[in-house]
């Protein structure tokens, strides 16, 4: 049902043409949106559900940023489609474990993702690969412009928009950067910058979001608040926190180089090694040597044309893209087995590591 996703041949996280950033990935906008006058998903009824979802699809496909774009019902995909579109930051775990009139609406390019009947009737999501926050802003909020010219949302004068969560009221937004921090977490420094912006209400959570784990030195960073900040305030105060990190990521990084020298060229060549040889990788493994390939990148080790290649197989490598491209339901070590080969496949074409780069540093 989702294959026509996967071939797509623009989809922004996986076949983005666009140049890629140092230490940022990805970022990421999301709103949260609720209908006036109908109980909020956990409380709504099926047939309320329902209704909310049909209304919500039609309104939605009549956007123009929407244009052959898909809808996908939730209780309609399987779980290992719904653990791809995870994957693919198209969806939420949440989503995927919800009641019946749940869906997605999914643009063209994957730039877009609106999810029905989540925590709230809608949660609004568009992204881009690097570091967008201002442009990805001018985006969602001419679709939500659009959409509420359709729709009548939940709204106070005194708490903004109504939410099904409090920690949401206000302006519904969550913005959030995907970064490769592999040099803070190398030196040991990660757990000091959590701390730092956990006191500045920014939250700090691993690839899939909360609860889960920083793999391949890979964290989203985001806003807490929504309440009491203007939209421009949050974005002003979130890109300076995310500037001042990527400070520290960069100099992490050159410490250790100047500090350690030998271990990380012979961390980085036993990764690119392992890439190329390797017949069994689980998917943690994979995403701890792909970060060292995209350490590789930004270090001129690997030319700048090969970052969307590992950025592309950070996602590619998770156990859902794995099942799904092998057509079949198999189990964890033959799924090891998979990901090994279409790593040492990808791997097979890349230039041999140019350890000079590094050796001229500092």
């Amino acid at each position: 049902m989702i294959e026509s996703l996967l071939k797509a041949d623009n989809a922004e996280l996986t076949q983005s043409t666009k140049k890629g950033a140092p230490v940022v990935l990805s970022t990421r906008l999301r709103l949260a949106r609720n209908l006036v006058d109908v109980p909020f998903p956990e409380r709504a009824s099926n047939s309320q559900r329902s209704d909310v979802m049909t209304r919500c699809a039609d309104q939605i496909a009549e956007l123009t940023q929407m244009k052959h774009g898909a809808f996908f019902d939730i209780a309609e995909l399987s779980d290992l489609e719904k653990q791809v579109l995870v994957e693919r930051h198209l969806i939420s775990r949440e989503l995927c474990e919800s009641k019946s009139g749940s869906g997605v609406f999914i643009n063209k390019d994957q730039t877009c993702s609106i999810m029905i009947n989540e925590e709230d009737h809608l949660r609004i999501q568009f992204l881009k690969t690097g570091f967008s926050l201002r442009s990805i802003w001018k985006q969602i909020d001419r679709f939500d412009s659009s959409l509420e010219n359709d729709l009548d949302l939940a709204f106070s004068s005194e708490f903004g928009y109504l939410t099904a969560c409090p920690t949401n009221l206000g302006t519904g937004l969550r913005a959030s950067v995907m970064l490769h921090l592999p040099g803070l977490v190398i030196s040991e420094h990660m757990d000091k910058v959590i701390r730092a912006v956990n006191q500045l209400g920014i939250t700090v959570r691993g690839l899939f979001g909360e609860g889960s784990d920083a793999t391949g030195h890979v964290f989203q960073i985001s806003n807490q608040q929504t309440l009491g900040e203007s939209e421009g305030e949050i974005m002003a105060r979130l890109g300076s926190v995310f500037k001042t990190i990527i400070d520290h990521e960069i100099n992490a990084r050159f410490k250790y180089i100047e500090e350690n020298r030998a271990r990380l060229l012979d961390q980085i060549g036993r990764a690119f090694g392992t890439l190329q040889n390797a017949h069994v990788i689980n998917s943690n493994e994979a995403m701890n040597l792909l970060s060292l390939m995209r350490l590789a990148v930004d270090l001129e080790m690997l030319p700048e044309v090969n970052r969307s290649d590992v950025d592309r197989l950070f996602i590619e490598c998770q156990p859902g893209h794995i099942q799904y491209a092998a057509g079949v339901g198999i189990e964890p070590d033959a799924r090891d087995l998979c990901r090994a080969d279409i790593l040492r496949e990808e791997f097979s074409r890349l230039p041999a590591l140019d350890f000079d780069k590094v050796n001229k540093l500092g």
